[in-house]
C-alpha cells in the first residue's frame, strides 16, 4: 500500500480526503455535478472503504463486520463505525450505504473542513473550494516534487490509468469510486484503450469491487430516490396576505416567517393577474439550498431583460458555473475587506467632510443623509470621481429598472418615461467622469481601485467582462450606496432610538479614536465587540434584501414537494430570521444572541447577506464600513430619532429600507471635527 500523501502541517491525507480531492472541479469551485443520491453513495463507500483499508472492519460482497472496534481519530470514520460497531447483526456493504447515506452531508461538511485547516483547500465565500495554490506535497516514495495537491492525486490516478503500472490498492479504490460517480471523461480525456483500463482496473481490487457493486445497487434503488409523486403545494389566500400585519408593515422576513409557519415551507402566492409564484422558505430551505442549490436553480434566464436596458450581457448577477466563480474570484480583491483596511484615511476624510454639513438641532431626511455619506465615501475610494449629484438619478433609474423587467410589479412601459429617460443619461455621465481620471498618467502611483480591477478583467477575460458591461458595473458602485445607505440607516435607526447601546457603541468609538484615527489592524474583534455584535442584530432585523428569485433548470424535490423545471421561484431566505426555532423571540431586538453559547447567528437560518453562489460578494466590505461610519457618528455626534414618537416604516420593493417619513435630528456634537 503506498504512504498516504501529506498535507501542509504534515498530517496523512486519508482516502477520503483524496476522493473529494477527485470530485473537486477547480473551474467552477465546487465537484463535479453528481446527482446528490449517487453523490451520498459514493461519500459513503469510500469511507467504509477507507475503514477497511484500517483494518477496523472487512468486506466483501456477501458481509461487512468489525475487525476491530477503535476510534481512527477520523471524525468523519469514527461517525459510522460506531453504528456499525452497535449493530449485533451483521450486514452487506449495501446494506450499510444504505443506512448510512444520512451521514453523507455531514461526511462531506468534515472532510472540507479538514483540507481546509490542512491548509490544502481554500474556501471563498459563497461556498467555493480551490486547492491553494502555493502548496508543496511529498510524493509517495518519498521524493519532492512541486505542484498542487489535487494536481498531484490526478497525476497520480492519471498514470494508473494510461500506463499498465498495476496500481497500489487504495489507488483502485478510488479508480472505482470515480468511474461509480461517471466522471472520469471530466477529468481526463479517454481513448478507448484508457476505458478498457479503468474497467480492467476496477475488476483488480476486493475492496474497490465490493464498494463500487453496493454503490450501484443503492443508486439504482428506486425506493431511495425520489418520487415524482410530490406533496401538493398550498396556496396562500389574498386574504390571508393582505390580513397580515407584515404586510403592511412592510417587514417581508416578518411576513414569509408566518406563512412558513402557517403553510409550511413550499408555497403559492397568487397575486391578481399574475402567475402563481412560487416561495421557498425555513431554515432547512436554507441548508438545502447552500448544499445543493447550484444543481437545480440558476438566475441566467432572470435578468435578460433587465441586462438589455444597461446594453449588457451576463452580468455578475446572471451568471453561474466556472464563468460565475471565476469573475468572483478575480473581482474578490476589488470587493475585500483587506481593500477598505487600507483606504481607511479616505473613509475618515470624506466622512468628516460630510459631517462638517451637519448642524447642530437642524433635522435631516434619513434616507438621503445615510446615502449620500456613504456615497461620499465609495465613489471616491472604488473609482476615484465624485457623484453625489447624478447618485439619485442613477439609483431611481436601477430601482424602475428591476421593478419594470426583473420584479414585474409595474409595466415595461414605465422605464420608458421623460423621467426615466433623463435618468437613464446619467450612466452615461458616470462613464464620462471615469475615463477622464483614469488614464495611465492620473493613476501612476496611486492605490489600486475598483476601476483598476474592472479593467483588468476586461483585458483578460474580455467576454467575461466584454465592453458592453462596463456602464452597468461602474454604476453598481452608486447602487452600493443604495444598498449599504439603506442598511446604515436602519443600523442609525436602531443605535439612535436605543440610547444604551448608542453609550456602548460610543464607548468603543472613543477608545479607537483617543490617539488618532485607527488603522484597519485596530479594528478587531476585541476593539470592536459590541458594535460587531450590533450590526449582527441589524442585519437580522432588518435586512435589506431579503429574497432572492431563481430560475430552476432541473426538476427537484425539496421538503416533499416537486419543483418543476422552468418555474420561477423566490427564496425567502431571510424567513428564519423571524422564526423562533432560529432565533428566539426574534422580535426582540438583542445583540447578545452572538455571544457564546448562543452564536445564534451560526445556524443555517442567518442569511442577510443571501445564500450559496450568489452570497453577497462585499459582505465583509459592508460590514467593516458600516461599522467604522457608526463609530465616527458615535464619537463626533448625539443624534436622535424625529419624530420623537415615530413607529419605524418599511418600504419594501425592490428592496428594504426605511420610509421617507424618518428623520434624524442633530442633538449633540461631542467632538469638534477636525479641519
Amino acid at each position: 500500500m503506498n504512504d498516504p500523501i501529506e498535507g501542509g502541517t504534515g498530517q496523512p491525507l486519508s482516502l477520503l480526503d483524496e476522493f473529494i480531492l477527485m470530485l473537486l472541479d477547480e473551474e467552477s469551485g465546487y465537484f463535479y455535478q453528481i446527482p446528490a443520491q449517487k453523490m451520498n453513495c459514493v461519500i459513503i463507500g469510500a469511507a467504509l472503504a477507507e475503514l477497511s483499508l484500517l483494518l477496523r472492519i472487512d468486506t466483501d460482497v456477501e458481509s461487512l463486520h468489525v475487525l476491530d472496534p477503535t476510534e481512527t481519530g477520523n471524525p468523519s470514520l469514527d461517525l459510522i463505525l460506531k453504528e456499525i460497531v452497535d449493530e449485533p447483526v451483521r450486514h452487506n456493504a449495501q446494506y450499510w450505504i444504505e443506512k448510512l447515506l444520512y451521514h453523507a452531508e455531514t461526511i462531506i461538511d468534515l472532510t472540507l473542513e479538514n483540507l481546509v485547516k490542512l491548509e490544502i483547500l481554500e474556501h471563498h465565500q459563497g461556498d467555493f473550494w480551490t486547492v491553494a495554490p502555493d502548496k508543496l506535497y511529498g510524493t509517495t516514495d518519498g521524493d519532492s516534487d512541486n505542484g498542487i495537491i489535487g494536481q498531484f492525486i490526478r497525476t497520480r490516478i492519471g498514470k494508473d490509468i494510461f500506463s499498465d503500472d498495476i496500481p497500489y490498492p487504495r489507488d483502485i479504490i478510488i479508480i472505482c469510486l470515480i468511474e461509480a460517480c461517471d466522471i472520469f471523461p471530466l477529468i481526463f480525456k479517454l481513448d478507448k484503450k484508457a476505458e478498457e483500463r479503468i474497467k480492467l482496473l476496477c475488476r483488480m481490487d476486493l475492496i474497490g469491487r465490493s464498494m463500487a457493486d453496493a454503490v450501484e445497487q443503492n443508486i439504482n434503488n428506486p425506493l431511495l430516490t425520489s418520487s415524482h409523486l410530490g406533496k401538493k403545494i398550498p396556496r396562500v389566500s389574498l386574504h390571508r396576505l393582505l390580513l397580515n400585519p407584515h404586510t403592511r408593515g412592510g417587514n417581508l422576513p416578518a411576513l414569509f416567517a408566518d406563512l412558513t409557519k402557517e403553510y409550511g415551507p413550499v408555497f403559492e402566492i397568487a397575486l391578481p393577474f399574475s402567475k402563481p409564484n412560487i416561495f421557498l422558505s425555513g431554515p432547512e430551505i436554507n441548508r438545502w439550498i447552500r448544499r445543493h442549490g447550484r444543481k437545480y436553480l440558476t438566475s441566467k434566464n432572470l435578468f435578460g431583460d433587465f441586462e438589455k436596458v444597461y446594453g449588457a450581457v451576463g452580468i455578475l448577477p446572471a451568471l453561474d458555473g466556472a464563468d460565475h466563480f471565476r469573475y468572483r474570484k478575480t473581482m474578490t480583491p476589488a470587493y475585500s475587506r483587506g481593500r477598505l483596511e487600507g483606504q481607511l484615511d479616505v473613509v475618515y476624510s470624506k466622512a468628516r467632510e460630510y459631517m462638517a454639513n451637519w448642524k447642530v438641532g437642524e433635522t435631516y431626511p434619513a434616507r438621503d443623509l445615510c446615502r449620500k455619506m456613504i456615497n461620499a465615501q465609495t465613489s471616491p475610494l472604488m473609482m476615484n470621481i465624485d457623484t453625489q449629484d447624478i447618485m439619485d438619478d442613477i439609483i431611481a433609474y436601477k430601482e424602475r429598472a428591476l421593478s419594470t423587467h426583473l420584479l414585474n410589479i409595474l409595466p415595461k412601459f414605465m422605464l420608458e418615461t421623460p423621467g426615466m429617460k433623463r435618468r437613464a443619461k446619467t450612466i452615461g455621465t458616470l462613464m464620462e467622469r471615469v475615463q477622464s481620471v483614469h488614464t495611465a498618467a492620473q493613476r501612476a502611483g496611486c492605490p489600486r481601485n475598483f476601476v483598476d480591477d474592472l479593467l483588468s478583467l476586461n483585458a483578460n477575460y474580455p467576454m467575461l467582462m466584454p465592453e458592453a458591461n462596463l456602464s452597468f458595473a461602474l454604476s453598481a458602485v452608486v447602487l452600493a450606496s443604495m444598498y449599504l445607505g439603506d442598511g446604515f440607516n436602519f443600523a442609525l435607526y436602531a443605535m439612535a432610538s436605543q440610547p444604551e447601546l448608542y453609550d456602548k457603541i460610543r464607548s468603543e468609538a472613543d477608545a479607537l479614536f483617543s490617539n488618532g484615527d485607527p488603522t484597519g489592524k485596530d479594528f478587531t474583534p476585541a476593539n470592536i465587540e459590541i458594535t460587531d455584535r450590533f450590526i449582527n442584530e441589524c442585519l437580522r432585523v432588518y435586512p435589506v434584501v431579503p429574497m432572492s428569485m431563481r430560475g430552476v433548470v432541473n426538476t427537484f424535490t425539496v421538503e416533499g414537494y416537486e419543483i418543476p423545471r422552468g418555474a420561477r421561484v423566490n427564496i425567502a431566505q431571510t424567513a428564519p430570521h423571524y422564526m423562533e426555532d432560529s432565533f428566539p423571540d426574534p422580535f426582540s431586538f438583542d445583540i447578545d444572541r452572538y455571544l457564546p453559547p448562543r452564536n445564534e447567528h451560526r445556524n443555517p437560518g442567518y442569511a442577510p447577506y443571501g445564500l450559496g453562489p450568489h452570497t453577497c460578494l462585499g459582505a465583509r466590505w459592508m460590514t467593516l464600513h458600516m461599522a467604522v461610519n457608526l463609530l465616527i457618528i458615535a464619537h463626533y455626534f448625539t443624534l436622535r430619532v424625529y419624530p420623537e414618537d415615530y413607529k419605524l416604516g418599511i418600504n419594501s420593493f425592490p428592496s428594504m429600507k426605511p420610509n421617507k417619513k424618518l428623520k434624524f435630528h442633530i442633538a449633540e456634537q461631542k467632538h469638534e471635527l477636525p479641519i
